[in-house]
């Protein structure tokens, strides 16, 4: 009766049902996981924020596929104006911008070449429109990197395009200068589209002359440049995503008006979120502020925590929301997870759930509030000091 393009296994995995457990008891968990930003205690502009969908426009329905004009040129304005807003389309989210630009690129049972590790999410988006996913990994040698030789292995006359998340959730490594050229050389070759995913594009630690922070300006091969409110504005729940079309034309111009037909078939982008974009931009400042402070403040609390004899490293992050650590082998990182929430009521994520490839790797959330993060990350330290 049902489809068969995912494996609908919606059963609870043991930690959450462990997870569950304990809340269900009264216990309080330390959650070094928290991603979503209006639950990290943030303080955000309400009265603009709400004051911006009071509009009596909202009340018009004016359908574009590609998005209200007015909203494209708030993207724009974000990018610093140089970009024309007949090179954006928008959407509700970047998981829709996924689902469109697969619908756009590829035929059921084509290819995607997509990081590893990195966020689980791909194999969905991609099952859902009967497209395969292959990884290509990110090696690490004090920074992660792109293993090329690995990403030539893995192209074959099936695949259609290649996913860049940057920086990459959760390494926190960006693309470097010395990478871009052969990737978009990669891509030219084998002629292929390249989708750069770049919500968390503003949360870079520090400044590196090193660090392609988007591909926004590539212009010889396809490219789509991914973003949205959800990590620009921390607003995930407005539900505002947009592409940004890039590469030689005439290419790109056809790409963009085939992109309008696949969205004018859903017309999903409410109106009332479009209208209040460029406020729900203007807004988003001062939030991001806050979120690169308080990301920078628990970074460095943790590479204080860890000492130099502490069995915990810290692997290199160059921007975004989480921290990875790599703790001693002794055991799974299921089992790390599971002994952490049953003994120490500390939450952090196993590095399977990224798609990591070897043990053991947990994941920290660097969005969560200090005082919660300091107490939970004192009790993974203990609990890893005597485990190991």
């Amino acid at each position: 009766m049902f489809s068969s393009r995912l494996q609908w296994d919606m059963q609870l995995n043991p930690i959450a049902k462990l997870l569950a457990r304990k809340r269900a008891a009264g216990t309080e968990i330390l959650d070094l996981s928290e991603s979503n930003p209006t639950n990290a205690q943030l303080s955000y502009p309400v009265h603009d924020i709400v004051s911006a969908f009071s509009d009596p426009q909202i009340l018009r329905y004016d359908p574009n596929p590609a998005g209200m004009r007015s909203a494209r040129e708030a993207v724009c304005e974000y990018y610093g104006g140089a970009i024309s807003p007949d090179r954006v389309l928008l959407t509700t989210s970047t998981s829709e911008a996924y689902a469109f630009l697969f619908k756009l690129l590829t035929d059921p049972g084509d290819e995607v070449l997509v990081p590893r590790p990195s966020y689980p999410l791909f194999e969905f988006l991609a099952g859902m429109e009967l497209v395969r996913v292959a990884p290509y990994p990110l090696v690490y040698h004090g920074t992660w990197e792109i293993d090329f030789d690995a990403l030539a292995r893995q192209a074959n006359d099936r695949t259609r395009a290649i996913v860049l998340v940057n920086p990459n959730n959760p390494t926190g490594s960006f693309l470097h200068s010395s990478e871009l050229e052969p990737l978009v050389r990669f891509c030219r070759d084998h002629c292929l589209a390249l989708i750069s995913d770049e919500v968390f594009a503003d949360y870079g630690f520090g400044a590196d002359t090193n660090r392609v922070t988007s591909l926004r300006g590539v212009s010889d091969v396809l490219t789509f440049c991914l973003s949205g409110l959800s990590k620009v504005a921390a607003l995930p729940q407005v539900k505002l995503g947009w592409i940004l079309v890039s590469g030689p034309e005439p290419v790109r111009t056809e790409a963009k008006a085939k992109l309008e037909l696949i969205a004018d078939t859903y017309l999903s982008v409410g109106a009332p979120v479009q209208i209040a974009a460029q406020t729900l931009f203007r807004s988003g400042t001062t939030v991001r502020d806050q979120i690169v402070k308080r990301t920078t403040r628990n970074l460095a609390a943790l590479r204080e925590s860890l000492a130099a004899d502490s069995p915990a490293l810290l692997r290199n992050v160059e921007g975004g929301w989480y921290a990875t650590l790599q703790v001693p082998k002794i055991r799974t990182e299921e089992e790390w997870v599971l002994d952490l929430i049953e003994r120490s009521n500390v939450l952090v994520q196993p590095g399977y759930f990224y798609d990591f490839q070897s043990e053991a790797f947990l994941i920290l959330s660097l969005l969560t509030h200090p005082e919660v993060f300091d107490a939970g990350l004192a009790r993974l330290q203990a609990h890893i000091n005597c485990s190991s």
